[in-house]
């Protein structure tokens, strides 16, 4: 049957056991809220009333987690029998639209190569557009396409004469590929291509006298001295045209057009959304496909074969007509060895992302996305809204990027659900795309707090997930969408865990029952429970390693002591009509130093970022309690009292210590700055002294 089929789907072993351990569970976490209630009702005391609240927090968002785990699926397609039921001249017209937006942090040769990597799709050429939206207004990224173009009328043919496999072609000549008689000269070209583009990029800036076509003269002229990123007008070039442009062997080539939006000091342009917006209006007018894959500039393509896994699904005779869009996983490239800075994000795309497929449908990662996108003949009022920035783009019917907040990809998706639209999780073994992940700490927290902010924008509109999502979605599927708006709530149990029982043992108060009471045993089945099944769910059914889970774990433990609260603190400052802009800064350490601390599994705090404050501070604060822990069992014989306490802090010491090394050990440049830890040690001595006069 497999042979006539063009996917299939299977609901994984596990739910039965995630079932059952959820009732087990549920039932503790109510026994122990219960008995929070209880002692708040007799006895009352700051410490109680804290805990409660940090037990509630961690008992809701374990709650909403088990939506996620309530029916997966796993899912396989055949592209091979897709022309079985439809032959290649019928496929749809696909136009990809990629986005850049800064030539200084996002190079344009890479963005170039993620270009190269999807106009040599396995695709009728005909049929394939690719859009690049440069929201930084650079002449530099155009002339990178207009040389990429060249370049794209040999690497074309070369990748399907010889059926290459990886067509992103740095990473082809980075990969020691097999040789061919042309390679060399294949590559030579490569490497020409690209120093002509750095060195257009090192100067800053396309000399004219360079430029021999007078229609191009034309379109670089466009940058005055008064064009800046943020005030130009709108620029629209047709580099390759599938009429008129041939590949060296003859054949048809795919169309490639540079956008660059009207910007305006006055006007609001909606970041991200915005330029898909205007791309999807210019996609309308010129090629109009049925089909749209957004992509990240990064973001290149890892198999030829992705539009055709694709197609499986929308051209299939029985496919739900509400099908709106297939995501295909974010995967990265370049992560060392045991993902320092849990950059894998494997809970979300390869584990959770299983969960929602099993509902309603995966939400949309901001990349890697095949939709299925609506029409319109309305191509005079389309061209007004593209010239003058109208906000009525985020009304689009089906794929309109909504607006309104910073995480426009989950909010898109969480109102295509809310409208009845479904999606499909598309996860085959080889990776669809591969992408970069930030190489430092501070990239990784800025990226995390900005990614939840936007999260919490979602929440507190009209279309809360959990009010309105609940009304208009499967109720499950409307949770899961809470649970990722909520997730910088996570901040308050983190915060609470990781002072209140230390400062409480710095001051020889015990918090918590004796060790051999009853009530211990609730607290150890909950955390044993917790990290079990989420070790279970990351080493054995989603392949993971033992180290990787471990670091993953910490990074959570970092992000509920800076990024979560960070985000927190902007939404709430932005929604009051402060700036936040002060908080995001770079890292001053070179690019090679970064690479290599990043390779050696080193974690760089090269840079004094307000993020590595909290999580500073709390390591500082469990290394004191822990050992004075110990002084009260050894000099007191008071382990039974302060057990638990001991334990958290040990805990917490375990997964400090790349921070005590960046602090104490380390002399390179991704040390903690002294100034940080000067002020991290005065604070932590600070929060002791304040506690003594409390306790």
């Amino acid at each position: 049957m497999a042979a006539l089929l063009l996917h299939s789907s299977e609901r994984l072993s596990k739910t039965w056991l995630n079932r059952i351990f959820a009732v087990i569970y549920s039932a503790v976490v109510s026994f122990l809220l219960l008995r929070h209630c209880r002692n708040l009702i007799y006895s009352p005391t700051p410490i109680s009333i804290t805990l409660f609240l940090a037990d509630f927090v961690l008992a809701f968002m374990w709650f909403t987690s088990q939506c996620f785990h309530w029916n997966p699926i796993h899912r396989r397609v055949f592209p091979e029998n897709l022309q079985l039921f439809v032959e290649e001249r019928e496929y749809p017209a696909l136009d990809v639209l990629i986005c850049t937006a800064d030539p200084t942090k996002e190079p344009p040769v890479g963005v170039v190569n993620t270009a190269l990597s999807v106009l040599a799709y396995d695709y009728p050429p005909d049929k394939l557009s690719v859009y690049i939206s440069d929201d930084g207004g650079s002449e530099v990224t155009l002339y990178a396409f207009m040389e990429g173009a060249k370049f794209a009328k040999h690497w074309i043919p070369y990748c399907k004469k010889h059926n290459i496999v990886d067509r992103s072609p740095e990473v082809y000549f980075e990969s020691d590929p097999a040789w061919f008689p042309e390679t060399d000269d294949i590559k030579a070209m490569y490497e020409r291509m690209k120093s002509r583009v750095e060195k257009v990029v090192q100067s800053g800036g396309v000399c004219l006298d360079e430029v021999k076509e007078s229609e191009i003269r034309d379109t670089f002229s466009k940058w005055t001295p008064n064009f800046s990123r943020r005030h130009h007008p709108t620029i629209i070039q047709i580099i390759l045209d599938n009429t008129i442009d041939k590949d060296v062997a003859g054949g048809v080539m795919p169309n490639l057009v540079y956008v660059s939006r009207e910007k305006s000091n006055n006007k609001p342009h909606n970041f991200k959304a915005g330029a898909l917006n205007v791309l999807l209006r210019v996609s309308g007018l010129l090629t109009n496909g049925h089909i749209v894959l957004v992509l990240d500039c990064d973001m290149f393509s890892n198999d030829p074969e992705t539009p055709l896994r694709a197609l499986c699904y929308f051209m299939d005779p029985n496919a739900d007509s509400k099908l709106g869009f297939v995501q295909f996983p974010q995967r990265f490239n370049g992560i060392n060895r045991n993902d320092i800075y849990a950059s894998e994000f494997k809970a979300e795309t390869q584990i959770l992302s299983l969960g929602m497929d099993g509902l309603l449908g995966a939400q949309f990662m901001g990349t890697g996305g095949f939709f299925k996108q609506h029409h319109t003949k309305q191509q005079a009022a389309t061209m007004r809204i593209i010239q003058n920035g109208d906000p009525r783009l985020s009304a689009f019917p089906l794929i309109g990027f909504r607006y309104g907040t910073l995480t426009e990809d989950t909010y898109t998706s969480f109102r295509l659900h809310c409208e009845g639209w479904k999606s499909i999780l598309c996860n085959p073994k080889r990776a669809a795309f591969l992408g970069g992940s930030p190489s430092n700490l501070n990239d990784a927290l800025t990226q995390i707090k900005r990614w939840y902010m936007g999260f919490l924008e979602i929440f507190y509109n009209k279309y809360c997930p959990i009010t309105y999502g609940i009304r208009s979605m499967n109720p499950l599927h409307a949770l899961c969408y809470t649970h990722y708006t909520l997730r910088s709530f996570w901040s308050i149990p983190i915060i609470v865990y990781a002072f209140l029982p230390q400062i409480s043992l710095l001051n020889s108060f015990p918090m918590f029952a004796r060790v051999f009471e009853g009530g211990i045993s609730l607290h150890a089945f909950l955390f044993l429970g917790a990290y079990g099944k989420d070790f279970v769910d990351f080493v054995v059914f989603g392949g993971g390693s033992m180290q990787r889970w471990w670091n993953c774990q910490r990074m959570w433990l970092i992000w509920g002591l800076s990024s979560y609260p960070f985000a927190l603190l902007e939404w709430s400052l932005k929604s009051l009509g402060f700036s936040t802009s002060g908080f995001n800064v770079t890292s001053k350490v070179t690019e090679e130093e970064q690479k290599r601390l990043y390779e050696q599994g080193v974690f760089d705090f090269g840079v004094e970022s307000i993020l590595f404050f909290p999580f500073s501070v709390a390591s500082l604060i469990n290394l004191f309690s822990f050992v004075k822990g110990f002084m009260e069992v050894f000099i007191n014989g008071r382990l039974e009292e302060f057990f638990v306490q001991m334990f958290i802090s040990g805990f917490v010491v375990v997964n400090s210590w790349p921070i005590y090394e960046g602090m104490v050990l380390r002399r390179d440049r991704g040390r903690m700055p002294l100034k940080l830890t000067l002020a991290s040690m005065s604070t932590a001595i600070a929060i002791f002294l304040a506690s003594s006069l409390i306790f």
